[in-house]
């Protein structure tokens, strides 16, 4: 298990807090866990509260109008969650679900406020990481709009690959656990369409399965199906 005060650090909205600020906050923190597919919150529930992950996987999601699952992110260590909620005190705009068990700490938002009303440095550090969040969703409807299923599905890949992937040996294939449900989730795809293109990347032997694992075999030509 992380230590609060590390896992603040790894946050972007406290990554540059004093030592002193980083003790206080992290003495507000309340430890919390999940079982695999228990909700952390529900669409339209009361905000009160952001979250970080010291261990497990959140998946963010909202529902279509068909009721598939649209996955928005899936939140691993070090990620935080409810960020919105916990400034505006709105209800919550989807839901966060465990993908395992998951451990995780909350604070509470009356205590955040009281925090940041007398921090300038946190709250630059939370506009910033707001922007951020808001370009990846920019970026996410631009695919949606400008690119077919293919590439949508290999930029996924390589993105994952990137942040969440275990690689054996350097120069070696890459492994992800991540289900072709979540796939199709993440891109705003269907089930089936992913699991046509996986199964045409592992034709063209840039991709390959082991049970429940995605092993990526050559990612610089996956990088070529989105250019």
């Amino acid at each position: 298990m992380t230590h609060p005060e590390i896992l603040l650090k790894q946050v972007p909205l406290f990554r540059t807090l004093r030592t002193e600020d980083s003790r206080h906050i992290a003495a507000l923190l309340r430890k919390q866990t999940l079982r695999k597919g228990d909700s952390l919150f529900r669409k339209g529930e009361e905000g009160h509260s952001l979250y970080m992950i010291t261990a497990g996987k959140i998946k963010i999601l909202r529902q279509s109008r068909d009721g598939d699952e649209v996955i928005l992110a899936v939140l691993t260590a070090g990620d935080f969650c409810g960020e919105m909620a916990l400034l505006d005190g709105l209800p919550r705009s989807a839901d966060a679900v465990a993908v395992e068990e998951t451990q995780l700490y909350g604070l509470n938002r009356k205590d955040f406020i009281a925090y940041v009303m007398n921090n300038e440095t946190a709250v630059n550090t939370i506009l910033s990481a707001l922007s951020k969040r808001l370009r990846k969703a920019d970026d996410f409807l631009e695919d949606i709009f400008f690119l077919n299923v293919a590439a949508r599905l290999a930029k996924k890949l390589i993105e994952l690959a990137m942040s969440n992937g275990f690689r054996e040996e350097d120069g070696g294939s890459i492994k992800l656990s991540v289900t072709q449900k979540d796939l199709a989730g993440m891109i705003g795809a269907t089930r089936e369409s992913v699991n046509k293109e996986l199964r045409s990347l592992r034709e063209k032997s840039l991709i390959g399965f082991s049970g429940k694992t995605i092993v990526i075999d050559d990612l610089e030509a996956l990088k070529k199906r989105i250019r």
